[in-house]
């Protein structure tokens, strides 16, 4: 066993929590981390974590060597980074998590592109609207709607958009359209059970006055696209994220309802651990983000 397999078999298992999931992460056996860790703790003459058939707990020593460990293994990342400089492409697999959508619409396209600069990456992209931890599933950039409050991770904004009023022409024709925001409040309007406003809309004239209007619905639905498909076939208006009804908008499927008034925006975030160092892959990959996201920024 080389000694940094040993080292980052060790921490792949205190973040992961479990030796199978340590497999997973290092696509090796439990077996075999089952072996590393042992090895690891033999050379050292001391347990690194406690074991039971239902837990697996870190003794003192094992934080001891975990934390020892993780700025080693990091440091190691740093000299071959810097020994190697911009000669050499970054390698490796790149673990990326994102929402559903946005990973779908926006963040998939791009990839290839990467790939290209940085044939030498592998990418593991994961779509999910649900909470996880990064760390014990091995994610090197998580993209986050909406900031971030832990104070072991770095948020690096992105981008911005903003929710836009939008409705089908079948449905303006057969309904009007709104003129001012208190009239948003007789039409019929699509919930995205995501936003917490529920069915109090937030909607900012162009001269600046601020109106909260409690809007009627007849459908609610999670999912920003699924708002968007509802909007298309004429259920009413909903409020959608701009990168997400552009396409509608420029072909006509879908117009924009109050366009001179604003309503609310959200940050796009790239999120990753708070560590002395960032591993090349990473920076190379939040500089492409960063780059081709300004460039289709709506508007």
């Amino acid at each position: 066993m080389d000694t940094l397999d040993g080292m980052k078999t060790v921490v792949a298992v205190v973040e992961t929590g479990s030796f199978t999931a340590a497999g997973e992460r290092l696509s090796m056996s439990k077996a075999l981390v089952s072996k590393y860790v042992g090895e690891v703790e033999k050379h050292l003459g001391t347990r690194l974590f406690n074991r039971t058939t239902r837990q697996l707990a870190l003794t003192e020593a094992g934080r001891s060597y975990y934390q020892l460990a993780l700025n080693l293994l990091e440091q190691y990342t740093a000299m071959v980074d810097k020994v190697t400089g911009e000669q050499t492409s970054p390698r490796g697999v790149l673990r990326l998590s994102a929402p559903v959508t946005f990973g779908e619409k926006t963040l998939s396209p791009l990839l290839p592109k990467f790939l290209r600069l940085y044939p030498d990456l592998q990418i593991e992209l994961r779509l999910t609207n649900s909470a996880i931890d990064m760390l014990e599933e091995g994610i090197d950039v998580r993209i986050r709607i909406g900031g971030v409050d832990d104070s072991t991770m770095i948020a690096r904004q992105l981008g911005s958009f903003p929710l836009l009023l939008c409705a089908s022409p079948a449905y303006i024709e057969q309904q009007g359209l709104p003129t001012t925001p208190q009239q948003i409040a007789d039409h019929n309007c699509i919930i995205d059970s995501n936003f917490r406003i529920g069915k109090q809309w937030p909607i900012i004239s162009a001269q600046g006055i601020a109106h909260s209007i409690n809007v009627s619905s007849h459908i609610a639905v999670n999912s920003p696209q699924a708002v968007r498909e509802i909007s298309i076939a004429g259920g009413g208006i909903g409020m959608i994220p701009a990168f997400i009804v552009e396409d509608a908008l420029k072909d006509g499927r879908l117009i924009q309802v109050l366009p001179e008034c604003t309503t609310l925006e959200f940050g796009l975030f790239a999120i990753y651990p708070h560590r002395q160092y960032v591993p090349r892959k990473v920076r190379c990959f939040l500089d492409f983000v960063m780059a081709e996201l300004s460039r289709k920024t709506p508007g």
